[in-house]
């Protein structure tokens, strides 16, 4: 049995041809795509430092996890190894049950809760806990599941678009929605149409995946932070603006948080 160090001891291997330009590097564009993690999480956390601040500076833990991510997802695409799959995959899952605890409303909460955040977050961590261990023994099956979760995030949002009348929040939620299935088609197909893919000599669908996700994650991270701010911050006013500039077509999304006399 190869080590979970060794060089391609994973099953999971993408679409992309392996040591294509380099003997070192597995998947060459799968790799590279991740610097993408490495730029835009420390910006976030520069742009959301005002936001921590006022609603909580475990914020900054999810930029911290997702420069993780694009770490790991480095280490795994040169390598194709066990061990980086695993850590891949665990900060991923880390990410998501940090998100659930910061910003998932009360009115989700299982009924036993009774709406208690301290309560939930150690019920989340005690999950991802057991999750963690248990992704040693099925690690094929991790990246179904770890997108499998993004339809109960996508739940919530079909929810509270429904029940929102704030041009800005539906605004972020359609994008964030429609950049979320754009990004799963990327990756579904680079997994199931491989063969096809490779015929046309077009083999780097989940590298465009990487790029995708990374600008898809800010959107649904602000529609989390709108709908968190309606329950969690009744008397102040939330304004999304767009990196570089505003008055670009295209940006990255953050929040910049007003005081005003607002009643819920």
């Amino acid at each position: 049995m190869p080590s979970i160090f060794a060089y391609q001891s994973s099953e999971v291997d993408w679409c992309e041809i392996n040591f294509q330009y380099s003997e070192l590097v597995a998947e060459f564009y799968n790799t590279i795509s991740n610097v993408t993690f490495l730029i835009l999480g420390p910006l976030m956390m520069f742009l959301m430092h005002p936001y921590a601040k006022q609603r909580t500076l475990y914020v900054h833990c999810i930029w911290i996890l997702f420069v993780v991510i694009g770490l790991f997802s480095t280490y795994f695409h040169m390598t194709l190894s066990f061990l980086g799959q695993l850590l891949d995959e665990l900060s991923i899952l880390w990410l998501l049950a940090s998100g659930y605890c910061i910003w998932m409303p009360r009115c989700y909460y299982p009924a036993f809760i009774r709406k208690n955040r301290t309560h939930f977050t150690c019920l989340v961590i005690l999950i991802t806990v057991v999750s963690s261990f248990l992704s040693f023994l099925r690690p094929t099956v991790n990246a179904y599941a770890l997108n499998s979760i993004a339809f109960h995030i996508l739940y919530i949002v079909v929810r509270e678009y429904r029940k929102s009348n704030s041009r800005e929040l539906r605004h972020i939620l359609q994008v964030s929605t429609v950049l979320w299935a754009i990004s799963l088609t990327s990756w579904l197909s680079d997994r199931l149409l491989c063969s096809f893919w490779q015929r046309i000599h077009f083999s780097y669908l989940h590298s465009i995946w990487h790029v995708l996700i990374c600008f898809t994650f800010p959107y649904g991270t602000m529609a989390m932070v709108l709908v968190d701010a309606n329950y969690e911050l009744p008397g102040q006013t939330l304004k999304i603006h767009y990196w570089p500039r505003d008055t670009w077509p295209v940006g990255i999304p953050y929040v910049e948080i007003r005081n005003d006399d607002k009643n819920c």
